[in-house]
């Protein structure tokens, strides 16, 4: 399992996440999410612990504690959805080339 960390700084590391969390054991991995366009964390993270315990210890400490001007989110994270495509398709018509109303 894996702990959310939410509401974080756009100026994080995954580094600094790691040295945080190592105060409350041993942390297996860190992924701090990045936005495609703008190569920026996305504001959020995933960290996993090797304990339960651990984990459980760095969530009671750090949920709500303020770090870089932020008040944290920290709690378990939840499995992901799996995302469906629509029933029908997708939305919108025609061959998605642009053809533009001709006026006589």
């Amino acid at each position: 399992m894996s702990i959310y960390v939410g509401n974080l700084s756009y100026q994080v590391t995954q580094e600094d996440v790691f040295a945080v969390f190592e105060e409350y054991g041993t942390v297996k991995q860190v992924q701090v999410p990045t936005d495609r366009e703008t190569g920026r964390p996305r504001g959020f993270c995933f960290v996993e612990m090797e304990t339960e315990e651990e984990e459980t210890a760095a969530i009671d400490a750090l949920d709500g504690a303020e770090w870089m001007g932020r008040s944290l989110k920290v709690n378990k994270a939840k499995p992901r959805e799996e995302r469906g495509g629509r029933p029908g398709g997708s939305r919108g018509g025609g061959n998605g080339k642009f053809s533009p109303r001709r006026s006589y």
